[in-house]
């Protein structure tokens, strides 16, 4: 089977834009390009919306839920929340002041109309309740924009449907209840499952399209004014927020970008954060590979957390460390690779949904099997954010201590252990970046019981760790690739090798000339793959194409790597920053789940490795 992000099919792109497509890139099916999307979010759950206006995935009440609008997976009956002008239009689009509320711009050959999205926010924080408004403000002309909510089937699962109530029309989905919300339409209409209003806009107009959701209990019903009052909110709460980020080198937008998307990701209620917004979105051409990536990754949350606390955004990384640290010290080694972002075990039971799938791609799924998994490299992911928390001012609790020293001694006991490698393969082997995670831990475990922040044998953690690296030097290095290989006997190369120029194993000789290997397999127009092969079958992978830009500059090519970031830069994020999980590099189509948080933190993670070696503040040419 092959998927319309291929090269030579959808909408062709030049410099961000499609040409010769509508404005979202919408094949005959009703899918629209992934790269069209931008996000929206309030702390409990993300919304997709195209350059066309539609609203094709918003999962409720939060981001793990069962999503009442799919389109994004199911066109037919997934559910979406459109609003556009009713004739052909042009657009372009904006984040408000920087922040997370996205303004779209739409013009037609009788009037401009902007219309600004904003999943709202209350006066100290989160509301109890998901609050969608769309303001609809006239610019010049005159517009009519239709505007329609119409909930889909939860994948399959339900039925929606529409009720009269004293209070006005709402509509059901299972135990979800929707209130649509108008201001100044011209006409509203309930049709079956869904809700249109019309609008007609001219100079200076005001307008609403909005939507009220919650989850078994009882809805609320703010005036139409109070949520439009409530996207100014809104905007003034991502601007403090923004501000709270200390960042003052180069790429500094698109830093800044990455940093709201991260934010967008952090479930607030516990603090655990999203890999990334959506399921089943595919990474191969031609294998069935979906995942669902609504779930924290220990890995995932470590990388981030390591980049907001350099951009001294101290709350969040409190908040979502205290959580990751909680539900380890629940589970009965420390050793859970993922967990539900309420932090629940999330089990390995994985649901398949008979819906089309994106661009008929399959399998749809809900659940993830990677929860059993051994991931050696997890322990040197987790010693990272807790060192750098540390070493940046702050103290572990006793029990925290207790727990790393756990960690600490399983890494130094299960280091010789195949594991199912960073990238979740059903193939186990001792793969050479898993070792170094083992490496990593023990090291940074030596160093914070110096500190006197977790009790252990700190020269027992150091014995391990010199074990590691000799067994290391004499059964992962090969002599014909001049590279550290995928694991010993293979001849393979693995692009998680970079992370360790990053951790500080190798960025001498040996290091550099992996790094060479890596750009001559498994590099393509300055992209990055996975693994040798994986061209074959999927795009790159935008996170190791950022992690070659750091291990370049650690490993003294400073000013390679500053090319190749403004390369990245430039090509990789669509016209508002978002970024997925890979691209396909002579087009620069999305593919995979969106939007991504290791892309994004790779990103941030590469500016700040290049500012801190320009600055001398690391060693970038290490032996």
């Amino acid at each position: 089977m092959t998927f319309a992000w291929q090269v030579g099919s959808g909408p062709r792109w030049q410099d961000g834009e499609p040409v010769d497509a509508p404005v979202d890139g919408r094949d005959a099916d009703g899918y629209a390009d992934l790269r069209t999307y931008a996000t929206i979010g309030d702390g409990r759950t993300v919304a997709l919306v195209s350059r066309g206006g539609s609203i094709d995935w918003l999962p409720l009440p939060s981001l793990d839920s069962p999503p009442p609008f799919a389109a994004l997976l199911d066109a037919p009956t997934g559910g979406a929340i459109h609003l556009a002008p009713v004739e052909e239009h042009t657009s372009s689009r904006r984040y408000v002041d920087g922040g997370n509320v996205l303004e779209t711009t739409f013009t037609t050959a009788s009037g401009v109309v902007k219309v600004t999205d904003s999943l709202n926010t209350g006066q100290a924080g989160r509301l109890p309740w998901c609050e969608l408004a769309r303001r609809i403000d006239g610019v010049s002309g005159r517009v009519r924009l239709r505007g329609e909510i119409a909930p889909g089937t939860l994948l399959g699962a339900a039925s929606p449907w529409a009720s009269d109530t004293v209070h006005g029309t709402v509509l059901r989905v299972d135990g979800l209840t929707l209130a649509p919300r108008t201001l100044h339409d011209s006409g509203v209409d309930v049709e079956e499952r869904r809700v249109v209003a019309w609008y007609e806009t001219s100079q200076g107009s005001r307008h609403l399209l909005g939507l009220v959701a919650t989850d078994e209990e009882p809805l609320p019903l703010p005036s139409p004014e109070a949520m439009d009052a409530g996207v100014d909110r809104t905007i003034e709460t991502w601007v403090r927020w923004t501000r709270s980020c200390d960042y003052d080198g180069p790429w500094s937008t698109a830093v800044a970008r990455s940093a709201l998307v991260l934010k967008q990701l952090i479930h607030a209620p516990s603090g655990g954060i999203a890999a990334a917004a959506t399921t089943s979105l595919p990474e191969s051409r031609t294998e069935p590979k979906g995942w669902d990536y609504r779930f924290s990754w220990v890995r995932d949350t470590a990388y981030s957390l390591s980049v907001l606390l350099q951009l001294g955004v101290l709350e969040e990384v409190h908040a979502a460390m205290s959580h990751m640290l909680r539900v380890l010290r629940a589970q009965p080694d420390a050793t859970s690779v993922l967990h539900a972002l309420d932090g629940s075990d999330p089990g390995s039971e994985v649901t398949e949904h008979d819906v089309p799938g994106w661009r008929g791609a399959q399998p749809v799924v809900t659940g993830n099997r990677a929860t059993g998994q051994l991931q050696l490299g997890v322990y040197g992911d987790l010693f990272s954010i807790v060192q750098l928390y540390v070493d940046a001012g702050n103290v572990l609790d006793a029990p925290t201590g207790r727990l790393m020293t756990e960690i600490a001694d399983l890494a130094a006991d299960r280091w010789r252990s195949k594991d199912a490698g960073m990238w979740e393969l059903p193939d186990e082997q001792h793969y050479t970046s898993s070792k170094l995670g083992c490496w990593q831990a023990l090291q940074h475990a030596a160093h914070l019981a110096d500190v006197g922040q977790i009790p252990g044998d700190a020269d027992r953690w150091r014995f391990e760790a010199n074990a590691i690296r000799e067994w290391v030097d004499e059964h992962c290095w090969s002599e014909t690739h001049g590279a550290y290989v995928w694991y010993p006997g293979s001849e393979r190369l693995d692009a998680s090798i970079l992370l360790h120029a990053i951790s500080g194993f190798d960025r001498g000789e040996r290091m550099r000339s992996t790094l060479d290997a890596i750009e001559r397999d498994l590099t393509f127009d300055g992209h990055v793959v996975r693994w040798s092969g994986a061209e074959q079958e999927e795009e790159s992978f935008v996170a190791c194409s950022f992690w070659m830009v750091a291990a370049r500059a650690l490993c003294g090519q400073v000013d390679v790597a500053r090319e190749r970031m403004d390369h990245l830069v430039a090509t990789v994020p669509n016209d508002v920053g978002i970024m997925a999980e890979m691209v396909e590099p002579s087009t620069g189509a999305f593919a995979g789940n969106l939007p991504q948080a290791l892309s994004h933190l790779a990103l941030v993670n590469a500016a700040l490795t290049i500012r801190s070696v320009e600055r001398g503040d690391l060693d970038g040419a290490e032996a």
